[in-house]
């Protein structure tokens, strides 16, 4: 009962303040009109009311539209804000970091021997690193994110994980026959590549021993 009183009030406020709005326009469009006339202007009241309330409409759909503006790039950089953020829980989870170490130090160069000799503890980490890139991926998939936001801070990671996995990725393809097989990761490692060429003087892949 006090919600329908209060949804009441608020209309019956909404309505008077149009009304008194409505007046106080007029009211003081006939004031100035009024002044027209003393300093010896000649002019029709309704069309200058007209003329006013038109010009005032326009200058408010355009106040509307720039908040408007403003509003959905707050919401743009709001949601930019929240994807970092999982891109970065994503690529700096612990478990992300020890699969990618593993596969960066140990994983063999040739993906047929490489099947072959790895323990089963060893494929997991390698199938995790390849789903934390599907991940990123889809999280940064066109529109959602601009790349010139995330790259800086994530490109070595993405570079230097699909410099190791792509070769097993395409041995994959073709023996499994399916050429979509990580797909959206193999994108997402273009994506990386061209972003380096175009920002980065020197884009090749540096390995040192015992890093960090």
């Amino acid at each position: 009962m006090n919600f329908n009183w209060s949804g009441r009030l608020i209309l019956i406020f909404f309505f008077l303040i149009m009304i008194v709005g409505f007046f106080v326009w007029v009211g003081g469009q006939f004031l100035f009109w009024l002044f027209l006339q003393v300093i010896g202007i000649p002019t029709n009241l309704w069309s200058m009311i007209e003329a006013l309330s038109t010009a005032i409409a326009a200058a408010a759909v355009f106040s509307a539209g720039f908040i408007a503006y403003r509003e959905l790039s707050e919401i743009a950089d709001s949601r930019h804000i929240d994807i970092a953020d999982k891109l970065f829980e994503e690529l700096n989870s612990d478990e992300n970091i020890k699969a990618r170490r593993w596969v960066f130090q140990h994983l063999p160069d040739d993906p047929q021997e490489g099947l072959k000799s790895i323990m089963e503890d060893d494929r997991r980490a390698l199938k995790q690193v390849l789903n934390s890139l599907d991940r990123v991926a889809f999280l940064t998939q066109s529109g959602w994110i601009p790349d010139d936001v995330i790259m800086p801070w994530m490109h070595p990671m993405i570079a230097k994980s699909w410099d190791k996995l792509e070769p097993y990725v395409l041995y994959e393809r073709e023996r499994r026959e399916e050429p979509y097989y990580y797909e959206h990761a193999s994108k997402l490692a273009e994506r990386c590549r061209t972003w380096r060429k175009t920002n980065l003087a020197d884009v090749q892949v540096v390995w040192v021993d015992d890093a960090l």
